[in-house]
């Protein structure tokens, strides 16, 4: 649960370590509204309001599902600055579907928590496993990382690209190049 009392208190000794006067008039208001923010964009360290990819039942299905352009924001543990960009998940039922929206739930929950790119899609593509207990998943995530772009390196537009193959998707080539080619369709 996000603390709001500590979060003002570090935000206002951050804004006294840089040499600002937390009392100024733009500032002083900061630390509530960075606590309320926090408490928004850290919703994935509490458990879920509902159950995670609650499957559709009396309906099946035995070929690829495929959700792209998923948009996502997400903060690096490291830099505590934000991540961002698209998901695309593909997925083959071994009869159990799931809404559309349970997947973009999926990643927005898992999203807002520090995180780091590699975990968030091999929990994606682990919760997919678990729930769905489909034939294969394959999750793809690419994001550009503030911490990259406006800092250290300051490479902006740079994209990282993760992803995360399990069942079919791991065993055959096919399958795994049918969906790379469907997310890149269009692109």
């Amino acid at each position: 649960m996000v603390n709001r009392e500590k979060i003002k208190k570090g935000v206002r000794l951050i804004i006294e370590g840089i040499g600002e006067d937390p009392e100024r008039d733009g500032i002083k208001d900061t630390p509530e509204r960075i606590a309320r923010m926090y408490e928004e964009i850290f919703k994935g360290l509490e458990p879920p309001e509902e159950e995670l990819l609650k499957c559709i039942e009396g309906e099946t299905h035995d070929e690829m599902v495929l959700l792209k352009n998923i948009p996502f924001y997400s903060v690096c543990e490291h830099h505590f600055l934000p991540f961002f960009g698209y998901a695309h998940i593909a997925y083959i039922p071994d009869g159990r579907i799931v809404g559309l929206s349970e997947l973009p739930r999926a990643v927005d929950y898992l999203a807002k928590r520090p995180q780091i790119q590699e975990r968030l899609t091999k929990e994606l593509a682990n919760l997919i496993m678990e729930k769905l207990r489909p034939k294969g998943c394959m999750v793809v995530i690419e994001a550009e990382h503030l911490c990259m772009s406006m800092r250290g390196i300051k490479k902006p537009g740079a994209k990282t690209i993760t992803s995360a193959v399990r069942g079919i998707f791991r065993r055959s080539q096919k399958t795994r190049q049918e969906a790379l080619e469907l997310i890149n369709k269009d692109k």
